[in-house]
């Protein structure tokens, strides 16, 4: 028996249906991604499951066996200890222990041999118990999992009630990773964790021996630890066995499969409605047989016509800096950072010999643990914070534009058009603010929400507009894909990819890493390592170093331009490759348009309506100008592609 059955799950809000006759399973073993567009109800799902939210229709099975763990919204306060907190899970063993200790303590003083020979057997049966539920190891696993986590050992003896939110999410995921339960349900795990904390979470997944279902938007991270993907679109499920990558390949054959089907059918259906016609024209009483024979075929047709699914709305936009500048943009020296200690607590450093160059063009990522000083760093280099020692400077015409992570730049009382056309309202119309909301999916109602009212993707679409809008040469960004649904990622690595500015990243999304960067940064509190390449690249070079067992030192400078040549190189042939294939789906879009006009020329009431043939041929004509023109960047796009394949 499976340890999760979901039989044809209907649940809707008012008017708007969120999924609609849904089913799948879930085996033992089983490591499940799930993913779909922010807003499309996995996470609803997920709280339905859980007993927490009703359900229209529908039927929900648990085995009997199967033992259901999830991290809740809201952490409560708590006064215990942070290491404290999290053993609490382990109560039964805690419950044991005391049991012994009571056991041994009356053997000591009993003189009774039926007494002392009962007690032993009690204490047999609680060690047998305490061993088989891992007694002897779920102190060390605890320490293990909160410092795998991040957790200082220094902080494990702090309350839990002083810690961040962020933080004590993680305390309640070493909870639930450490519990009894055997399905999991983890909806964005690696929201707070840091690269090194996500990868430690990854190897503890991928070794689970339950089962688990996990919302994320992590493409690396659903890639490194599931088997199994369920995706939410169109209120439909869709179900590939493998990772997300696997998944993608599969979704775009099945899709263009159904499309062919879909076409078939339609075609047939009308052949046939063509035939009902000519039949009824006839009148005669066969005529009417066979076309009642014949309609009951197209219904039953169209009763297993399904369409074919829609492409998921997207944002689409480009970033374009109005002006190059000089070869170098940014120049740090020996930059640190102390904050001034309170109430006669010590000064606390935060880094310290901090020294970077970064050139023209370039995709550089800042890459380190939580609390390096990744955002103080970004914060000084913006001008928004002061350092306590060093000197930095930006080049010539360096006109820089920062992301924000926690958007407190936002004004939560403004709606979404306010935030935006109270900067450009003396550049740009209303009607092209509105046209600009509307490509980052904010239509008709929706552009008078108050910023407050915003989800966390929402208020993400309208910082990066704002700051598209900015057209500096050099951005500065924090977390960019943080509250970013998998097809928003997407478009904001394209429009980065084709970006020709400089960038300096702060992430922890290894996708958009090995996506993107000319250079990786990783920043400690001594300062920062240089490193060639994406994380892939990134991940090699510390294996190599580490292999060695020399000390860190910085990339040869000529191995270092060998290294950032192949990189652009790789980064042409990228940008050219995708021109193409742009240019080739444009011009099969065209072709398409143009059949479809000539067809309609050739009707014969067109043929006799003398404006409308006029018409039909002068949008023909525009459109063979325009095939030309696309003929013409199909075959710069090509040599392109060829001159960046030679210097591969």
């Amino acid at each position: 028996m499976p340890a999760l059955a979901v039989k044809n799950l209907t649940k809707s809000y008012v008017t708007r249906v969120l999924f609609s006759d849904i089913s799948f399973e879930v085996d033992t073993n089983e490591h499940i991604g799930f993913v779909g567009v922010n807003g499309c109800g996995k996470s609803t799902l997920f709280h339905i499951l859980l007993g927490e939210e009703s359900y229209d229709s529908g039927e929900i099975y648990f085995g009997s066996e199967t033992r259901i763990g999830s991290i809740s919204q809201a952490v409560s306060d708590s006064d215990s200890s942070l290491y404290d907190y999290v053993l609490e899970v382990f109560s039964e063993l805690a419950g044991i222990e005391k049991q012994l200790d009571e056991i041994n303590h009356e053997l000591s003083a009993c003189s009774d041999p039926e007494r002392s020979k009962r007690l032993i057997e009690r204490q047999y049966r609680l060690t047998s118990r305490y061993d088989d539920l891992g007694g002897s190891t779920y102190r060390a696993r605890t320490r293990s999992t909160l410092l795998g986590l991040g957790f200082p050992e220094e902080e494990l003896n702090r309350s839990v009630n002083t810690f961040s939110g962020g933080q004590r999410n993680k305390a309640q995921l070493a909870r639930l990773l450490l519990s009894d339960s055997n399905l999991l349900l983890l909806d964005e795990p690696t929201n707070h964790l840091d690269i090194k904390a996500i990868e430690w979470l990854e190897s503890f997944l991928v070794n689970y021996r339950g089962a688990f279902i996990v919302i994320s938007h992590d493409r690396y991270f659903l890639d490194k630890v599931t088997n199994k993907t369920i995706e939410l679109k169109d209120k439909r499920l869709f179900i590939s066995k493998g990772n997300y990558s696997r998944h993608i390949e599969l979704r775009s054959t099945a899709r263009e499969l159904e499309v062919r089907h879909y076409l078939r059918t339609q075609r047939e259906i009308k052949r046939i409605e063509g035939i009902i016609e000519q039949q009824k024209r006839w009148n005669q009483e066969r005529n009417y047989v066979t076309a009642a024979s014949k309609q009951k075929q197209v219904d039953r047709l169209k009763a297993t016509l399904v369409v074919p699914e829609r492409d998921s709305a997207s944002i689409h936009f480009t970033f374009t800096a109005k002006e190059v500048g000089g070869n170098d943009v940014l120049v740090a020296k020996k930059l640190g950072k102390t904050f001034k200690g309170s109430n006669g607590s010590p000064d606390k450093e935060v880094f310290h010999d901090v020294s970077m160059l970064i050139k023209k063009g370039e995709k550089v990522f800042l890459l380190g643990e939580n609390g390096c000083g990744k955002t103080t760093l970004l914060n000084i280099l913006s001008g928004r914070m002061r350092p306590t020692s060093g000197s930095y400077y930006l080049g010539s015409h360096v006109e820089p534009a920062y992301y924000e992570q926690n958007m407190t730049s936002l004004d939560p009382n403004n709606t979404v058009l306010n935030e935006v056309w109270d900067k450009y309202y003396t550049t740009i119309s209303r009607k092209d603010i509105c046209n600009a909301l509307a490509a980052f999916l904010f239509r008709g109602d929706d552009i008078n929400k108050p910023i407050g009212q915003l989800s966390g993707g929402e208020m993400a679409r309208v910082q990066l507009l704002k700051l598209m809008l900015t057209k500096s040469n050099l951005l500065l960004m924090d977390e960019p894909t943080n509250h970013l649904d998998i097809d928003s990622r997407e478009a904001l690595e394209a429009a980065l990819e084709e970006y020709n500015g400089t960038m300096l990243i702060v992430t922890h999304d290894r996708f958009l890493v090995d996506r993107l960067a000319d250079r990786v940064l990783y920043m400690t509190e001594d300062g920062l390592t240089e490193y060639i390449g994406g994380y892939t690249d990134y991940l090699e070079a510390v294996s190599e170093r580490k292999q060695a067992k020399g000390p860190e030192r910085k990339p040869e400078s000529e191995n270092a331009a060998s290294y950032r040549e192949k990189k652009a190189n790789k980064s042409a042939l990228n940008r050219a490759k995708g021109e193409l294939m742009r240019c080739e789906a444009a011009i099969t879009a065209a072709e398409k348009e143009l059949d479809g006009l000539n067809r309609e020329l050739s009707l014969p009431g067109v043929a006799t309506d003398y404006k409308k043939s006029a018409e039909l041929s002068q949008k023909s004509d525009e459109l063979r100008a325009r095939l030309d023109k696309l003929y013409d960047a199909l075959v710069e796009a090509e040599e392109r592609v060829q001159e960046a394949e030679n210097l591969q």
